[in-house]
């Protein structure tokens, strides 16, 4: 069979590597078109589009990056009319993919959506064309089933958080921290995207005056410009970098403060304490203040629905603020028990029993054999 796979981000390149090996484990004779990255390839996928080149984040790039977006759109659909595949499978990524996934229905192209969007948190108006153009929705968070359900009246798959597996294989290997002297350690993880690394790396920085005693180790995202990426880094002597390594510094990690997003869950899953962080520009935090309607950023906090870890946001984020929670974790042994206490009660809710991706393909198998 031909699988044609889209991922727009480094999660997605992660996630989407594990389910073409599980695919390929069932499907000895697929062959796999995709847009990801290295650990796509590296798994046995034919990449034509890279994710450094599609990262873009917020209501302003989106905007100032039209044309580049519309150009990719535009190459997207050629190619897969030439590749001609037998389903076309969404990773997250939904501003490009649900309307790569509107295309692909009206040209009678089955479509798995493999990691719901996000829709409880905003955008809720897109369901109803989802519905119409995806065949099987794969949600990845235990609560989504319910919500598509209950709000919508639509069946759709829980296959359990991809993370689990991917943290399970990494606990199981030797992780040696190279060049880093020292076990007082403090992870810095800044994302992947330029813009958000711009904006929040500095400020993160900014603390480690404070704390002589630890060695700051910044994690830099694979495909990020080691040049522009050094630039960044404040001339201090307890501040490091570490390349394609963040499991790594999380497991000699004493506290970690990290960027909004998946890696809230992987800090979370290997059982250190963070601070969460968001900062984006004064419009796109102002539109998203005005239509997201979750209370929480972090998705350890929204799973638990309560706030197990701290979230700084916007002009919350700031040295100060900083300091005052990296103490708390530090410090506070009350704290460091709750917290982890929630983290083994998270780990409980996430458990599904077979690998999320091996789930996901045998539906996506399904999908195919349905007439």
């Amino acid at each position: 069979m031909k699988y044609y796979i889209i991922a727009g981000e480094a999660s997605g390149d992660l996630h989407g590597a594990n389910l073409i090996k599980s695919i390929k484990s069932m499907d000895q004779q697929a062959v796999v078109q995709c847009w990801g990255g290295d650990l796509m390839q590296a798994a046995g996928g034919n990449v034509v589009k890279h994710y450094r080149d599609l990262a873009y984040m917020g209501f302003v790039e989106v905007v100032l990056n039209l044309s580049t977006i519309l150009n990719n759109i535009r190459f997207c659909k050629k190619d897969i009319v030439a590749f001609a595949p037998d389903v076309l499978i969404c990773i997250d990524y939904p501003g490009f993919n649900l309307r790569i996934a509107k295309w692909a229905k009206e040209h009678k192209i089955k479509v798995v959506y493999f990691i719901a969007p996000q829709v409880w948190a905003w955008k809720e108006n897109r369901v109803p064309a989802m519905r119409a153009s995806i065949d099987r929705l794969l949600c990845i968070l235990p609560f989504e089933k319910k919500y598509f359900k209950d709000r919508w009246d639509w069946e759709v798959d829980y296959v359990g958080h991809p993370l689990m597996e991917v943290i399970d294989a990494q606990q199981n290997l030797p992780h040696p921290l190279p060049a880093i002297q020292g076990q007082n350690i403090i992870a810095l993880l800044p994302g992947s995207r330029k813009q958000e690394i711009e904006k929040k790396l500095p400020l993160m920085l900014s603390v480690a005056i404070h704390f002589p005693a630890y060695q700051f180790v910044v994690a830099q995202a694979p495909g990020l410009n080691d040049e522009w990426f050094n630039a960044l880094i404040a001339p201090q002597l307890n501040v490091h970098v570490v390349k394609a390594s963040t499991y790594a510094l999380l497991q000699h990690s004493k506290a970690a403060l990290v960027t909004s997003g998946t890696a809230t869950l992987e800090t979370a899953l290997l059982n250190v304490p963070q601070v969460v962080c968001y900062k984006g520009s004064a419009i796109t935090y102002a539109l998203a203040k005005k239509f997201v309607k979750i209370k929480f950023i972090a998705l350890v906090n929204l799973i638990m629905e309560k706030e197990v870890v701290k979230e700084l946001i916007q002009d919350n984020l700031n040295t100060e603020s900083l300091v005052i929670a990296l103490t708390d974790l530090l410090e506070d042994a009350t704290t460091q028990n709750q917290i982890q206490s929630d983290y083994t009660t998270l780990r409980n809710k996430l458990m599904s029993g077979e690998k999320a991706t091996d789930v996901a393909a045998e539906i996506i198998m399904e999908t195919i054999q349905k007439k």
